[in-house]
């Protein structure tokens, strides 16, 4: 049996050596077919990893609470006319003790910490630039899943004395501490000096993750306990005589409107930006669950307790990543999957033209099968003959095509910027493909050279 696979496959062989052009024509289907299929199944590949990531640094049991404006609904007539009942019901915005509430309260809360951010100027040793300095608890590091390059977290103490103590990120280490431990020294932060305790390593984000999923370089802040942040730079949600005053020179405009004072100022003594009119204690709570099958009912118990502790105002938003990124996943799933099926069809092209060519190749050859049969070849072993011959082009068109679409999924991510990830299993399944395409569209042609007439085949000139 192997004898006739070898004979067969070299008479296969011997025919595409003669007609190199028709067979090369022949195979340009199944070339362009695997690397499509390959090219864009990278492509999903890639989009799907981006996912990934994207899940770690969002957390994937992460419920994310920040405040926003409240909104309200009627007509401006029935403002002006009934003034009593237009009046606000007043708000303590988002605070630390909605976090011990959450964390003191509801069950399957593993984790929570709270963020307030500060946009400042760092200073060290004739260095300068803007940055951010982040107000957060010692749990933000195991729930943004952040490692430490050197240093450590907070210790209870820092937080609960309101230390002047910071974790650095790897972006801030290298523009302020390049060659040098940053460990034990002093970074200034507007008006205020910090010893540094913690440098965390380099998390690899992209624009493209700034941007959709709307967070910050993490590389390039500054942490340092809520605790100091308020103590130090001021707690917005309490207005003090110093508001009103305009102090440190600036010019400050109070306006207090449903009970909750709104205040407009350029800049304050600790030497940050809170000119955006922020009245909330904490700029964000991150709430980690125990696993994620609880990410939906806790965040709606969350919503609930919130609307309660805030006198029945919408001031805040919940935002669960989980499902943010589920829904991306799944348009990046459908989109993939329409991309491959388009590039498939050019595979099924390839395997009409394999199959076209080969009838064509079977008149052409039609006393070559006469004098075959005549010495005492069978059906089965013309059959075999065209079929090898369609899978020898498949094959050669498959390698080749290969070849081409890992070429050309480097050349997407060179040029376009997209992540491409060329998988072992792509190049199977492709591959996989072209050989049952040669196998199903060589065996009609096959098929009809082994049912000749040998004496019909031998008298046709």
């Amino acid at each position: 049996m192997f004898l006739k696979i070898a004979y067969n496959l070299d008479i296969a062989v011997e025919a595409i050596r003669q007609n190199k052009l028709r067979s090369l024509l022949t195979s340009l289907g199944i070339i362009f077919g695997v690397a499509s299929v390959i090219s864009m199944l990278a492509i999903g590949r890639g989009a799907q990893e981006e996912v990934l990531d994207q899940m770690q640094l969002l957390g994937t049991n992460n419920i994310i609470i920040q405040p926003v404006v409240e909104q309200s609904e009627g007509s401006v007539e029935d403002e002006t006319e009934n003034p009593a009942q237009a009046q606000r019901k007043f708000s303590p915005g988002l605070t630390l003790l909605d976090l011990q509430s959450i964390t003191q309260t509801i069950p399957y809360v593993q984790d929570a910490t709270p963020e307030i951010i500060y946009d400042t100027q760092i200073i060290r040793a004739g260095r300068m630039r803007t940055g951010k300095i982040i107000g957060v608890s010692a749990e933000y590091f195991d729930i943004n899943a952040s490692e430490f390059e050197l240093g450590d977290r907070f210790t209870g103490d820092q937080l609960e004395y309101s230390q002047p103590v910071a974790i650095i990120g790897s972006g801030i280490r290298a523009k302020f501490f390049p060659g040098e431990d940053p460990v034990g020294k002093y970074i200034k932060a507007g008006r205020v000096w910090f010893r540094v305790v913690g440098v965390l390593k380099e998390k690899r984000i992209s624009g493209n993750q700034i941007e959709n999923l709307g967070i910050r370089d993490f590389n390039m802040d500054i942490y340092v306990p809520v605790t100091t942040v308020l103590m130090r730079y001021g707690n917005r949600a309490v207005v003090t005589s110093d508001d009103v005053q305009g102090a440190g020179g600036s010019v400050s405009t109070v306006i207090f409107g449903g009970g909750r004072g709104m205040i407009t100022r350029t800049s304050t003594s600790s030497g940050v930006d809170k000119g955006d009119g922020n009245t909330n204690e904490l700029d964000r709570l991150i709430v980690r669950v125990t696993d994620n099958a609880y990410s939906i009912p806790v965040s709606e118990i969350i919503a609930r307790m919130l609307q309660r502790r805030h006198n029945d105002v919408i001031d805040f938003e919940i935002i669960v990543p989980e499902l943010l990124l589920a829904q991306e996943q799944r348009t990046k799933t459908i989109f993939n999957v329409v991309l491959a099926s388009i590039a498939s069809i050019s595979l099924i092209v390839g395997g009409i033209g394999i199959m076209n060519i080969m009838l064509a190749s079977v008149i052409e050859r039609y006393r070559e099968i006469g004098v075959r049969r005549a010495v005492g070849a069978q059906q089965r072993d013309i059959r075999i003959q065209f079929l090898t011959e369609a899978l020898a082009i498949s094959f050669t068109g498959g390698f080749v095509g290969i070849v081409l679409g890992i070429l050309l999924s480097v050349l997407i991510e060179w040029s376009a910027g997209i992540l491409t990830i060329v998988s072992g299993a792509s190049i199977l399944i492709s591959f996989g493909v072209a050989t049952m395409i040669g196998i199903l569209f060589g065996y009609i042609p096959a098929k009809r050279a082994a049912q000749m007439d040998p004496v019909v085949a031998l008298r046709h000139e």
